[in-house]
């Protein structure tokens, strides 16, 4: 296998501390290729794959990986999120480096992971409708992984607590909590705790921590991230503290996404939940200058035709870059840093460079995308890169709505 060939060691470190203060990981450079001449990110064979294309790099992949583990005490604090990949090969390549226990955001991650041998599986996100039948029915299917959900009304336990009551194994679940995002969750408080003391009364489900998420928080001042993470954080632990008074077991924690993962990884008894890490993106890149991940994940384009002076037209659509972003925050290319993106369609990206003809129809653009985790969604599988051929593909099972359930 492509992952039993790759060798990348970071150092580990451990540290801890609740209220967190900034610190700089250590400078970790990525996998070195066999020329350094060459840049990293270009093939020597990409005249046989048709664009567009995504393609990761697997050994930068593993240093990723191992990066994070560089960051907490134990891989046990590490429960990443399978959102940005959604391919059971990155799950198995996390899970031989040691991590068993993830989050996800759909029953389709939830089986995939299942699938690749996870054993601990948080379903981010609060079931209703039809999602808790197939919640159940995954459970049932998958019994060698133990399924965890979030819930932040009390009609929703009762929900779950009725449909799980005639199971061996109670369902566990998680209170989201709003520290901010203002997306899903309720806020801490008398309204959180009385929740969370009444799930953990219930037949059928047990309550087994809290859940907050702070994806609002991202600063690209290191400085000011950490102070507005531990803010957002404070209500938790003394929702968390109040809980342990009530003779309530201790909860547990999962935190955070990937821009306060390094702030949340010193805190003691806090799982880390970053996605984005594995893969890495602009937007992170340029944002986040203080974590030392490095891009593992490309989109290939090809110059289609040339409008005229200094315009260039890409097959790089809607369909293969996540879109949701301005239009200058969608891709960069790294062989053509100066190309300014001028208008995009389903099936076209229009670009203005400094001189059109410096590039021959056909010629292949390498773009890393501003958000990774949308651009996955977009392809079916991912072209596997080693020594700069590509040499095989890993599948985003998950990018379906249903893999089996």
């Amino acid at each position: 296998m492509v992952i039993a060939a790759l060798a990348v060691h970071f150092a580990t470190r451990a540290c801890c501390s609740d209220q967190v203060v900034f610190f700089f990981l250590p400078h970790e450079s990525a996998p070195m290729a066999q020329n350094p001449d060459i840049p990293w990110y270009q093939l020597s064979n990409v005249e046989e794959i048709d664009s567009p294309a995504l393609v990761v790099f697997p050994d930068r992949v593993l240093a990723n990986v191992r990066t994070a583990k560089s960051m907490v005490r134990s891989a046990s604090l590490l429960r990443p999120h399978a959102k940005t990949h959604k391919s059971a090969d990155v799950a198995r390549l996390q899970i031989a480096e040691g991590i068993t226990r993830f989050k996800c955001a759909t029953i389709a991650e939830a089986e995939m992971l299942a699938q690749a041998g996870a054993t601990d599986v948080l379903l981010a996100y609060q079931p209703v409708g039809p999602k808790v039948m197939r919640l159940r029915t995954l459970t049932q299917r998958y019994r060698q992984t133990s399924f965890a959900c979030l819930v932040d009304d009390l009609s929703v336990a009762k929900i779950l607590a009725e449909s799980f009551g005639g199971e061996s194994s109670p369902l566990r679940i998680y209170v989201d909590l709003n520290v901010g995002m203002n997306r899903t969750g309720i806020r801490p408080g008398d309204a959180a705790l009385k929740l969370y003391i009444a799930c953990a009364s219930m037949k059928g489900i047990i309550a087994e921590g809290l859940h907050a998420y702070d994806g609002h928080i991202q600063d690209q001042d290191p400085e000011i991230r950490v102070r507005r993470c531990n803010e957002a954080f404070a209500p938790v632990r003394m929702m968390h503290a109040e809980l342990t008074r009530a003779g309530v077991p201790a909860p547990l924690i999962v935190a955070g996404g990937s821009p306060t993962f390094p702030v949340h990884a010193r805190r003691d008894g806090v799982e880390c939940s970053p996605g984005t890490f594995v893969y890495w993106d602009k937007s992170y890149l340029d944002g986040l200058p203080d974590q030392r991940f490095v891009p593992a994940a490309l989109v290939i384009t090809r110059v289609v035709s040339r409008l005229g002076p200094g315009v260039l037209c890409l097959d790089l659509g809607h369909k293969s870059v996540a879109a949701e972003k301005d239009i200058h925050h969608r891709v960069s290319f790294l062989n053509a840093p100066d190309a300014e993106v001028l208008s995009q369609s389903e099936e076209h990206l229009s670009v203005r460079v400094p001189e059109s003809s410096a590039f021959a129809i056909g010629e292949v653009l390498y773009g890393l995308p501003f958000h990774i985790c949308p651009t996955c969604a977009q392809y079916e599988r991912a072209v596997t890169v080693v020594n700069r051929r590509a040499l095989g593909e890993w599948r985003m099972t998950a990018r379906d709505r249903s893999v089996g359930v």
